[in-house]
């Protein structure tokens, strides 16, 4: 596959916010990480990034004041202090950096989206094509959250002519709904391509030891601790629990006072309950992580993709989810539950079923976990998609 520029590949010049070894902001990370794991052979990725991790004051210390690309697995990676993040700077990189793509990885990122495009909008840098990904923003759970400052960005943008000939990606067809209902008939050009999984080796093993008769039930919550991934009301469903659970909490605390209520619950559980904050996981452990517990907890108001679900399952935790991630129907392939968010019994009735599993059955449910998730790898759509979002031309 040859540029039209004359490279070897397609330059496909991605702007996101984090990036590796960035990994406590979650799903953006592993997205565009698995992308180019899987796709870049084929095409020439350079991302544009910051130079630290979330909640981080101190850059990486492997840049050592350097600004320059560096090679980053299979992509060329710029990592951008602070300073460098004004408009100006962000048009000249556009200008400087032949690309047949220019790929946004938010809607609502006011430095790493809006500014690329309003560079564009303002003649500042070339009008290439572009691919935004709203990445799940738009969603009725993630609008609700903020929502009157999101109506005014949405309107002020959308008057600035920032979203006119663009191509917008959604995860499925659910999501390509939200895109047209959110930005209207704008959006003429929505391209459903699913986002990939983590490449696991078939031969990758992950350990867990089955859990004694007598011994709590071990689950873990793992996702970013926000409203939208609905912590609290996972601890408010353990209040209803019966069965004696040892409940494990990871992840990036990116909203104080959202924690805080978490915690007063956590504080007034019953004493079949017991809770611990363990932090955020690297994600290079984050399967050995999941593969220690019984189940994997996480009541989202809504994901795009949800790479923790799908992790969970590529290391045989089975998966107690709502119905608003793509991931459906775990019952009947037993490998899980989705279950709607107003029928709080529901959850808890599941934890003390899984709880009374003999050693047998939760094994079947591991094993049904890890052969689901190999054949979701092997998925070959999945990548044509993605590969063909990057090469098909605008409007075909």
């Amino acid at each position: 596959m040859k540029s039209r520029l004359g490279f070897s590949r397609p330059v496909v010049l991605t702007f996101v916010r984090y990036y590796l070894p960035g990994y406590k902001s979650g799903g953006p990370v592993r997205t565009i990480a698995n992308l180019v794991a899987a796709l870049g052979d084929e095409l020439d990725f350079r991302i544009v990034t910051s130079d630290r991790d979330a909640t981080d004051t101190m850059p990486y210390p492997h840049l050592d004041g350097r600004s320059e690309w560096l090679d980053v697995r299979k992509a060329k990676v710029l990592y951008l202090s602070p300073s460098q993040m004004k408009l100006r700077n962000i048009a000249r990189i556009i200008g400087e950096v032949p690309h047949e793509t220019l790929y946004l990885n938010s809607f609502f990122d006011p430095i790493f989206t809006l500014k690329p495009l309003l560079a564009r909008r303002l003649g500042l840098a070339p009008r290439n094509r572009c691919i935004v990904a709203p990445r799940g923003e738009f969603s009725p759970a993630a609008l609700d959250l903020k929502a009157a400052k999101k109506r005014v960005f949405l309107a002020v943008s959308r008057g600035a002519g920032l979203y006119r000939d663009l191509i917008w990606q959604a995860s499925s067809e659910h999501e390509a709904g939200d895109i047209g209902r959110t930005i209207g008939g704008i959006a003429s050009d929505i391209r459903v391509s699913a986002n990939l999984s983590a490449q696991v080796d078939g031969k990758s093993e992950f350990p867990h030891r089955p859990r004694e008769q007598g011994e709590p039930l071990r689950i873990c919550f793992l996702s970013r601790i926000s409203p939208m991934k609905n912590l609290d009301f996972a601890l408010e469903v353990l209040r209803k629990v019966r069965a004696s659970v040892r409940f494990d909490i990871y992840g990036l605390v990116d909203d104080q006072d959202y924690w805080k209520i978490c915690q007063n619950i956590s504080s007034i559980l019953p004493n079949n309950i017991s809770t611990s904050y363990l932090g955020i996981v690297d994600h290079e452990d984050v399967l050995a992580t999941l593969s220690r517990y019984d189940l994997f907890f996480l009541p989202t108001r809504g994901e795009n993709y949800g790479h923790a679900i799908i992790e969970s399952l590529a290391a045989g935790t089975p998966v107690l989810i709502t119905d608003s991630t793509p991931w459906r129907d775990l019952s009947n392939k037993g490998i899980g539950w989705d279950l709607p968010l107003d029928d709080g019994k529901a959850f808890a009735h599941c934890i003390d079923y899984v709880s009374a599993l003999s050693q047998e059955e939760c094994k079947r449910s591991r094993d049904l976990a890890v052969a689901f998730f190999r054949e979701h790898q092997k998925s070959l759509k999945t990548i044509a998609d993605n590969r063909a979002l990057f090469t098909r031309p605008t409007g075909r």
